[in-house]
């Protein structure tokens, strides 16, 4: 959960389920052809298989994929998977209750690995995302691992990250890419790579020797900035090139106003083929790395925090 100060978007200002249809066009028009649902808390937006219902009857949509906090996943994955969902991320940054208590300031994590338990019988490609924050739940490399196995999940622990919201980040609580692998590496032995020269997923992906696939997000220490084809729009329809991007795009507004389609692939076209995001290479050069948005500066653009533009 972001912190309690935080500024929370007015319910009249989020896309209706028929504005980010529309808006699905217009991207699908320009060459889109994979959407994500994140958050924020997906699940909390009522009827949320009417709108998987919506984007699954595009067939120009090749995958449809959601993340979520797994707390409302058990009552909603059949729902969900009978609409036309096709793949599921679920965070998980610690197997403890308590631990987990302390992350999240909500007692659910039973309900959490109930969500996670039950989408694994029903979604193929089921993936755990933890976030590994030194001296917080980087003891719990091997058990994540070792759980994911046990339910036939893939993990992919993610460095933690200094975009808004990380408001007590500091780089000694990073655990890089490297060290996740030689702690591994000791554990289990020889970690390879997995040869995937096509994707474009920000995961690098690595095999242990039974055979089990993990992947990593190395954003913080070995960016992808270069490779990056990630876009993404808010709740309420402004459109970020860039997770640590400060300058977004209403498309609401337009959208509102009765802007054509046209109108939209224009202004879409026009901000894309100009962007030139460095974000993460941008701060790893940085010799003073301090937090890269305080809570004043979030306070006045709520849109750059994390829970507004999705993970």
């Amino acid at each position: 959960m972001p912190e309690d100060e935080y500024t929370w978007l007015a319910r009249e200002d989020l896309l209706h389920f028929e504005e980010i249809s529309r808006l699905v066009d217009v991207f699908v028009a320009i060459g889109i052809d994979r959407i994500r649902l994140t958050g924020g808390e997906p699940l909390l937006r009522r009827d949320l298989p009417d709108l998987i219902a919506q984007l699954a009857a595009k067939p120009a949509l090749t995958d449809i994929s959601l993340t979520t906090n797994g707390i409302l996943l058990a009552e909603s994955a059949a729902a969900l998977k009978d609409a036309g969902l096709r793949r599921v991320n679920i965070s998980l940054d610690t197997l403890l209750p308590q631990r987990f208590i302390e992350l999240t300031r909500q007692d659910s994590h039973a309900r959490v690995i109930s969500g996670i338990e039950t989408a694994a019988r029903i979604f193929d490609g089921l993936k755990l995302d933890s976030v590994v924050m030194r001296g917080v739940n980087d003891d719990e490399l091997v058990p994540l691992l070792d759980y994911g196995g046990r339910i036939g999940a893939e993990v992919r622990f993610i460095e933690y990250m200094d975009v808004g919201g990380a408001t007590r980040w500091a780089s000694n609580l990073v655990v890089a890419r490297r060290e996740i692998l030689e702690r591994l590496t000791k554990h289990f032995g020889a970690v390879h790579p997995v040869e995937e020269p096509a994707s474009t997923a920000p995961a690098d992906r690595f095999v242990l020797p039974d055979g089990r696939v993990f992947g990593i997000i190395s954003s913080t220490t070995e960016p992808f900035c270069q490779a990056c084809d990630r876009a993404r729009i808010t709740a309420d329809g402004m459109f970020y090139t860039c997770l640590y991007g400060t300058d977004g795009l209403d498309l609401r507004g337009p959208l509102r106003a009765g802007g054509s389609s046209q109108e939209l692939i224009e202004a879409l076209n026009a901000r894309w083929v100009r962007r030139a995001d460095r974000g993460a290479e941008e701060r790893l050069a940085m010799r003073d790395r301090s937090v890269y948005l305080p809570v004043e500066t979030l306070k006045a653009d709520p849109h750059l925090e994390m829970h507004k533009r999705g993970g």
